[in-house]
């Protein structure tokens, strides 16, 4: 039951009012400043996006054109016919296809090694503690801080003598990439995934060992199902720096010029555009970058999601 209370109010019982608002200013109190800091804002993220966008689609574009077309107008978007035939001579007579298929074999063996023995790793020196963790840890962590030029000349020799003894690993051997390879991604590998293991919660640990779980069953079957956000985006970063690696595949590949038996898509594009000085196929050239550069962002389309998630999930727990 409410009761109204009649009569003159006081001033000291009189509502605070409100302060007027100042002029030039809006309602959620942002003056000029944040309204030009905003333009400005969206204006360079529109320069950035036609810088990042426009080379990407003159590349494609011209994929699609001839050759005279290419040469006498190069800065042109629109193809005057459309010529299909360009890219089923850089799947055939560039030795492209070929390419592909080596460079999905090592794929497929180098990021799944990755995956699992980074993952690992970061498990371990994340949620134990023992003597030397840290230690460890560093060390994992020096290898970003050494560039791959330097190691040159270290890993073509050592590459090179493994392979006396052991054929399988010496140069020109898929195996021997795929273990380089491998290594290569380890350092950023286990700093990502040690980052992301560090903030699951213990709970869930400690209750699957109650029930009689072991280490090895706890991390398989409880927490790297949980690291699914970070395990996409980790993996995605090196399906992403392994396929456009060319530097490695060219120390380490030594084939004969012309041989795609063991040449990555890298190596591949490399021979495409050495060879424009004797063949002036430039529309093959761009056929042939144009189907190195689909998978890569079919990939990066299909998981943006998931990518994002997979970096703001240390922050957001």
């Amino acid at each position: 039951m409410s009761t109204a209370t009649h009569g003159p109010v006081r001033a000291d019982q009189a509502p605070p009012s409100r302060p007027a608002p100042v002029r030039g200013s809006d309602t959620r109190g942002r003056g000029w400043g944040g309204r030009i800091f905003n333009g400005f804002s969206h204006a360079f993220l529109v320069v950035w996006a036609v810088m990042v966008l426009y080379p990407l689609l003159w590349v494609v574009m011209s994929a699609f054109k001839d050759d005279s077309q290419v040469i006498r107008e190069p800065l042109s978007l629109i193809p005057h016919k459309l010529h299909w035939g360009n890219f089923a001579r850089a799947w055939g007579e560039g030795h492209l296809g070929a390419f592909f298929l080596n460079t999905v074999l090592v794929m497929v063996g180098s990021v799944t090694l990755t995956m699992l023995l980074g993952s690992m790793a970061a498990y371990a020196l994340a949620r134990y503690e023992f003597p030397g963790n840290r230690l460890i840890y560093y060390m994992f962590l020096s290898g970003l801080t050494l560039p791959i030029y330097l190691a040159a000349v270290p890993l073509f020799k050592g590459v090179y003598n493994t392979g006396i003894s052991f054929p399988l690993l010496g140069p020109n051997k898929h195996l021997m990439l795929i273990l380089v390879y491998v290594a290569w991604s380890l350092s950023f590998t286990i700093f990502f995934m040690h980052s992301f293991f560090r903030t699951l919660p213990d709970s869930i640990a400690e209750a699957a060992q109650v029930d009689g779980a072991s280490h090895t069953r706890t991390f398989f079957s409880v927490m790297l199902p949980m690291a699914r956000p970070g395990l996409i985006s980790i993996g995605i970063f090196n399906v992403l720096g392994q396929w456009n690696q060319w530097y490695l595949p060219t120390l380490l590949m030594q084939s004969v010029a012309g041989e795609p038996k063991h040449q990555v898509i890298a190596q591949g594009l490399i021979e495409l555009s050495v060879n424009q000085g004797y063949k002036s196929d430039w529309s093959g050239l761009f056929a042939g970058v144009t189907m190195a550069m689909l998978p890569v962002l079919i990939v990066y389309i299909v998981f943006q999601r998931q990518v994002q998630s997979g970096l703001t999930a240390g922050v957001s727990k």
